[in-house]
Parts: C-alpha cells; sequence; structure tokens
C-alpha cells in the first residue's frame, strides 16, 4: 500500500534496477553473476534465480537479484529510469 507524504516529509524508496548479466562465479557455495548497469559491472547473488544464463535481465536491488525479466520489459523498466533522473534534474 502506498503512503502519500504530508507537506515537507519525505518518503523513504526503495529501488531496483535492471542489469544485463554476463559471467557467472561461485564463491563460498554462493551463486553470483557479475552484472552490467549501462557500463558499471557489480556483482549480484543469484540465488533466487537459478535458472539465469549469461545475456538474461535481472533486476536487482541490494545486491540480489529479485526477478528475471525479458528484454521488453528491462528497456521499459530502463526507459521509467531515464526519465525519472530527467525530471529530477
Amino acid at each position: 500500500m502506498a503512503r502519500v507524504a504530508p507537506r515537507g516529509e519525505r518518503l523513504a524508496l526503495c529501488l531496483a534496477v535492471p542489469g544485463r548479466v554476463g559471467a557467472l562465479v561461485e564463491e563460498a557455495g554462493l551463486r553470483f553473476a557479475v552484472v552490467d548497469f549501462g557500463g558499471v559491472r557489480r556483482r549480484v547473488c543469484i540465488e533466487t534465480l537459478p535458472d539465469v544464463a549469461p545475456g538474461s535481465w535481472v533486476l536487482v536491488h541490494a545486491g540480489i537479484a529479485l526477478q528475471e525479466l525479458d528484454a521488453a520489459a528491462a528497456a521499459d523498466a530502463l526507459r521509467l529510469l531515464a526519465d525519472a533522473a530527467k525530471a529530477d534534474a
């Protein structure tokens, strides 16, 4: 359920960002992927998504892949993020 902030109050917001899976690696018995976020690469835990493969798109929050996306959904999410950044500038 969404909550509208009273005037002057700010709401906290959690954001998940789409990224493209590159190399898969295993560390300490856990599966990770190197995920590309528009040229920035980060290591992301993919334990929650056992079928993820290189080239897949994933939605990431706090270093954990939450959901696999198709290319169209990833493009839509990236477009929304770009629009939000423009509106905030």
